[in-house]
Order: structure tokens, then sequence, then C-alpha cells
């Protein structure tokens, strides 16, 4: 339960119609097998203690009170796991029949929820929920148990642990019990079903769960009824889905075999976050009345999926889509600027590199959107002190082919004589030497964007602005940043998709032009070439490996996590490919310059935002430039002194 994470299943467990010792004694075996796997939420079938088939034998006292032993039995057994359970039976209250969930933590009945929505044939037997909690001395011995809607059940230990229960059908109502539990503050809604198989069911309620997780971020966890219901008029498929917030973290599909449980992590922290940072309305909750529970806080055993690339989707198919909508939204901004700002040309400084390549071929598109000649983009080449040959020839290759115009500035000379202007001596490669040729760079594409009544698009991308890994009004400074919203890992993977694409389309010339740029360095060229004429500056060498500066920066900005949550799922997600060192050293380095680097972030040019991850300071990310990183370097010194 570290981090905000906590252990939750969906149970399925084998009954038999009308038995109820018999269905206890299944239940508490999987509450056995929860525990050993760690699981504190669990969350069982609706009416799971009878069956959910038992029909008119509702109404007989020995089945009612069959069930109640059952509880009761239930309740003393599961005693000693720390695990809280939710489990359906009937109850009985003033003669009248309840389809309830009974929450049980540490041999207590905490509370019981009944059912609200019931079918024609659920009333001819069932009672709906009452307005208000009743107390029900359910045992019979003077202790008392709320029977009702309004209940929330809160953990001591994990204060963020708070759960609703709706049962069944209820979900699928206009206005949904879980809807007034999340107002509520409600986490987590816990959903006992009994649902019978029929064509479509397993889809509708698939996007049900997802629906009301999304829009209430929340966890959902529903678990239908399955074998040994009775298949008079309906088979039950044992369908169990856990939700959080719009994704489906686990799932045993209809009629699975061999799955008793259905076992994930819910991000508690991140539900936490999304709520803090969004107008989440609880002013109609109404009257709650709270039920406290305690678990063992430990460290949680992960196995939901985390995201090592969460701005790159791993399905190919998803991946093209996300990369074709991306390059649209760039297209269509750069559009609107350049229409906007009466731009007779466009202009960018040309490197071949990544981000520069990623910047042309959007002003590519831009141009044919708008009808344009291609020729109103002036793509310009810098070569100095540190440019490869390599990088130049797929520069001019790449220009040659998309039909722009294509000029070559030497700019050695004035970056010498400006060295002379201001008494720098060019052997001392330090960052005025490096720093000189990117403000020089930017003055040439500025003064010819004037000369040519045209604007500059900015080629930047998210990773180097979060990094502050850019010349302050030299390459971070343009009329337009199309790749501001863009981090690098997509960069490469929006490149890799237009390679793809001319290749198809027959035009190996640029495809292969693209796929070398895919396979160079990633470099400011700012040093002079080693030896053999080879790109000597590698930025990853100098500010780290960019997946995992991408991977602190989606879920620091995201969800606000801490540094320890960071390097928990960063040693979860890519502990194979970085050991715990090098996860910690690039924390470190990725949290000190995100910091000291927000000057620069608070004053960039306009550009289209692709994620709900951004640094713009115009509403992306709003930040003093001035914040201490004490209290975020502080705890990287303690993740340092536990794990080196």
């Amino acid at each position: 339960m570290k981090y905000g994470f906590v252990k939750v299943a969906a149970a399925t467990p084998v009954i038999r119609v009308a038995d109820p010792a018999y269905n206890a004694a299944a239940c508490v075996a999987l509450v056995a097998e929860a525990a050993e796997a760690g699981v504190k939420l669990l969350v069982f079938p609706e009416l799971c203690l009878t069956g959910a088939t038992c029909g008119d034998l509702y109404g007989h006292n020995r089945l009612l009170s069959g069930a109640m032993e059952a509880l009761q039995s239930f309740a003393e057994e599961t005693a000693a796991y720390d695990v809280v359970s939710v489990v359906g039976l009937p109850a009985v209250y003033a003669d009248k029949i309840y389809n309830c969930a009974a929450v049980v933590s540490a041999g207590t009945v905490l509370g019981l929820v009944p059912k609200t929505h019931l079918s024609a044939a659920e009333r001819r037997i069932f009672t709906p929920a009452p307005a208000q909690n009743l107390a029900i001395d359910w045992m019979g011995d003077g202790s008392f148990t709320q029977l009702g809607t309004k209940q929330m059940f809160v953990c001591n230990s994990l204060p963020s642990l708070r759960f609703g229960v709706e049962v069944g059908g209820d979900l699928y109502a206009a206005n949904p019990l879980s809807a007034r539990l999340v107002c509520a503050g409600a986490a987590v809604i816990c959903n006992p079903a009994a649902t019978p198989e029929i064509v479509g069911a397993e889809e509708y309620r698939r996007m049900a769960v997802k629906g009301m997780s999304a829009r209430s971020l929340c966890g959902y966890i529903t678990a239908e009824s399955g074998e040994g219901e009775s298949t008079t008029d309906g088979v039950y498929g044992g369908h169990a889905i856990v939700a959080e917030c719009g994704g489906i973290l686990a799932e045993r599909t209809p009629f699975a075999d061999g799955q008793a449980l259905t076992v994930t992590e819910i991000d508690l922290e991140r539900i936490t976050h999304d709520r803090r940072v969004s107008d989440f309305d609880t002013s109609a909750c109404g009257e709650i009345t709270e039920n406290y529970f305690d678990l063992c806080v430990e460290d949680t055993e992960l196995t939901r999926f985390i995201d090592p690339h969460p701005f790159t989707p791993a399905d190919p198919v998803l991946r093209a889509h996300t990369c074709e909508r991306i390059l649209t939204i760039q297209a269509n901004g750069l559009k609107k600027r350049v229409t906007a700002a009466w731009a007779k040309k466009i202009v960018l400084g040309i490197s071949g590199g990544l981000d520069s390549t990623l910047a042309l071929l959007v002003m590519v598109r831009a141009m044919d959107l708008l009808g344009r000649p291609r020729t109103d983009i002036v793509a310009v080449t810098m070569p100095c002190f540190g440019t490869t040959v390599r990088t130049k020839t797929n520069a001019t290759v790449l220009c040659e082919e998309l039909g722009v115009d294509f000029r070559t500035v030497d700019i050695f000379d004035s970056v010498n004589q400006h060295f002379k202007d201001i008494g720098h001596d060019p052997a001392v490669r330090d960052v005025t030497y490096e720093n000189a040729q990117a403000r020089e760079r930017t003055q040439v594409i500025m003064d010819i964007a004037n000369d040519e009544g045209g604007m500059v698009v900015g080629t930047g991308d998210l990773s180097e602005l979060a990094l502050g890994w850019a010349t302050y009004n030299g390459d971070h400074m343009s009329m337009y940043s199309v790749n501001g919203g863009v981090p690098k890992t997509l960069v490469r993977e929006l490149t890799a998709y237009a390679a793809a694409c001319e290749m198809e389309k027959g035009n190996t010339k640029l495809a292969e032009a693209l796929y070398d740029i895919l396979g160079t360095p990633v470099s400011p060229e700012l040093l002079p070439a080693d030896g053999e004429g080879n790109i000597a500056q590698k930025t990853e060498d100098l500010v780290g490996p960019y997946e995992l500066h991408d991977f602190y920066l989606y879920y620091l900005l995201r969800y606000g996590f801490t540094p320890a949550k960071l390097f928990r799922m960063a040693q979860y997600a890519l502990g194979e490919t970085y050991d715990d060192a090098t996860l910690i050293k690039w924390l470190e380095t990725f949290t000190r310059r995100f910091f000291t680097q927000q000057f620069k972030r608070s004053c960039l040019p306009d550009g289209p935002a692709v994620f709900d991850v951004s640094v713009s300071p115009r509403g992306g990310w709003v930040m003093p430039s001035d914040a201490s990183s004490a209290l975020w370097m502080a705890e990287i010194a303690e993740i340092k002194e536990m794990y080196l």
C-alpha cells in the first residue's frame, strides 16, 4: 500500500445454489488465497453466499437464516486475514428482504449495502434500498450494523482508501449510486453483480465500468456470478473487471477457465491527484456514514502494467494512428499561425538531426494544407565547428527530396569574428564556445525570415524544454514551435512513421535519409567531430537517456508523483534495462535540471500541445522560476542512502 498502490481483486467462487455453508467455505478459501497474494480489498459476486438464482427460495426462512449463519461463519473464519471483503447475500429487516453486499473486515460486518434498482422479477422478492440507513441487529445479539446505501468504508491506516459499494444493476441507473459515492470522496467503487451472459452484455458491461471510472476519476471493481449458478433461464460467465480512471487494469473474460481471482493494483495517488487538479464536485454528496477499518501498510508487489514509454503506444496500429494524429495537430497549428501572421515564407534551421527533420516534415504538411508551394519553406543549413558530413548530407537529401528552398550559410567566420569581438579564446571549448554558435544560427534564420517577410519555426522538443537543454535566446526562440509538445522518444517514432510512409509511396531516397537520421546520435553538434569525422558530442551521454527522462517527465507532470514513487515505478517498468544506480542518477539529474531551468520555459514561444503533459507557461505548466527543489532533492538523497 506504499506509494498509494493498493492490491485489489475480484473473486469468482464456484458455488452451489441454496447452499450457504458450502458457498461461505468457498469464499473463505478465496480470501486466504487473496491474502497470500497481498490483496487488501476483495469483491465477491452478488448474492454469492446463497447463489443469485434461488428464485422464490429467497422467501424461505431456512435459506435466509442460513445466509446469515454463512455470513457469520465467513466473518469469523476470515478475521485473521488482512483483507476487507465485499460479499453478497439476502438480508431481512422489518419483514422485508434486501439484496445486500456485506462489507467484512477483521471478523466484523462493517455494513450492509442493499441494491436500489431492481428488475420486475427481483421486485417479486426484494425491496429496494431504503431512503435512509437503518440499524439492523443481523446477529440477533444486540450488536447493530448499518443497512443502507449512504455508507463509506474508510481505512484508518491509509485514509485515501475510501470505498463505496453499489450492487449489480445500480451501475446502469441514470443516476447511479456510485456517482453520489464518489462525490462523497469514494476513491474506489465495489460492485458485486450477477448478470447472465447474453450477446452484447460483455461489451456493454465493459463500457459501463470504463465510463464510470473515467468520469468519476475512481477505481472500479466488479465481480459477476459464475460457475455453479443455475442455468434454468440464463448462463453466468464470471466476468470480472478492475478499472481505473477509464482504463481496464485487469479482466477475467466470461467463461475463462482456471482464474478464480482477478488481481491487480489501484493507484490511489493517481486518483487523488486527478481529483485535486480537476473541477471535481463534492457539493452534492449528501449525508454519509463512515465505517472505519484497519489494514497493514506494506510494500505492494506490482503486477499492473506501468507503461515504460507512456508517450508512445505499444500497439503498432494505435502507434501509427497516434503519429498521424500528432502530425495533423502540428500541421494544422502551424497552418493557422502562418495564415494569421500573413507569413510569406516559413524558415527553419535544418541540421540533419531528429528535431529539425520533424519540424520540416510538419512544415511541408502545413504548406500542402494551405495549397502553397513548398518553396515557401526556407530550410537553412549553417555548418560550423561540429557539423559532420553525415548530418550535412542527410539535411541536403531531405530538403531536395521534399522540394523546399534549401540554403547554406557558413557561419565559421561570423562565429570566429564574434569570439574576437567579445575576447573569447576559441581554444576554450566551454559553454560560450557552444552557445555562440547556437545564437548565431538563430540570428541568421531570424534575419532571413525578416528579409523574406516570413517567420521562424522552432524545432526544440518537449524533453529538451523540460531539461532546459536549449540555448537561451538561441534554439530556444522562434515565432512558433511545432515540436514543443512532443517528447524526444516520440520525435523518433514520428520520424520512423514518416519514413515508413515515404517508403510505401516509393520515395526510397527520402525514406533512406530519414532512416539514417534515426540512426544518427542525438547531438547539438557544437563541438568538433572526432578524428574519424563522427559526432563527438552525444546529448544522452551528457544529460542521460531520453527514455528515462520522458518516463520521469510524464509521471511527474501528469500525476505529480514523488521522486520515491517515480523511482519505484522505474524499477518495475525499466529495471531490466537500467540498474538502480542509473535510475537514481538520471532521476537526480532530471529533477535538478527541471527546477533550475524553469526560467527558460517561462518565456517559450507558442506551439501546439498534443498531450495532457505540456510545459507551456500559458496553461500547460505554471511554476515560479525560483522554486526550490530542496524537498525533492532531499527525497532523492534518501533513495540514494537506501539503494546505493
